[in-house]
């Protein structure tokens, strides 16, 4: 499948990000001295091809064709420079094609690797007697899902209110796992709550 969007852009500042939050790919442009660097930003799990072509007035650009170019799952990938003209406001457009049936002619750049955010969000509440947090937390800080840790020894008044919800929080010895608001006591490991959120897909 192809996607094609074209976007109208009047940059100002040193960086600005596209909200096109329905798109599977996004485009992101930071100011680095007298150039512009746009990256596209991948934050689903599908791997896809990409291709940028800009045009626009105060900068310069390489002549070359646009190149499909591989932007991985998770990930942020260095699409294009802009040549900043001094003393002057970059105005262009951009049009982004982006196609998930990969080719192996597509250029293969480094990718920085991103979290994303997960189908719910993923809150972990560390318990007192927790014996498994350090190993789940591990997991999650190495994974590519954004996630919200608490500390309720830290909280009071947190643990206080949670604990109108969970009777005997202090006698708990596994994390408390919030996922888009629903409680677990149950999900001790990462797979199990990848698991537990795939079923509630």
């Amino acid at each position: 499948m192809r996607y094609r969007i074209v976007l109208l852009l009047i940059v100002f500042g040193v960086q600005f990000q596209s909200n096109a939050q329905d798109k599977p790919i996004t485009i992101e442009a930071e100011t680095v001295a007298n150039r512009m660097l746009l990256y596209a930003v991948n934050q689903t799990l599908t791997d896809y091809d990409a291709k940028l072509e800009v045009e626009g007035t105060n900068f310069r650009q390489s002549k070359g064709k646009p190149r499909w170019i591989h932007v991985p799952a998770a990930s942020k990938v260095h699409m294009h420079n802009l040549m900043l003209t001094k003393g002057k406001q970059p105005n262009y457009t951009y049009t982004l094609e982006i196609n998930d049936s990969l080719s192996r002619r597509a250029l293969k750049k480094p990718a920085e690797a991103i979290k994303i955010d997960p189908k719910k969000p993923i809150l972990v509440y560390r318990t007192k007697n927790c014996t498994t947090c350090d190993a789940l937390i591990h997991s999650l800080n190495n994974s590519k899902y954004r996630y919200t840790m608490h500390d309720l020894a830290e909280k009071p008044a947190m643990k206080e209110q949670l604990s109108s919800a969970l009777p005997g929080l202090d006698t708990i010895a596994t994390p408390v796992i919030s996922l888009g608001g629903l409680l677990y006591t149950d999900l001790e490991t990462y797979d199990a709550i990848i698991e537990k959120l795939n079923k509630e897909e």
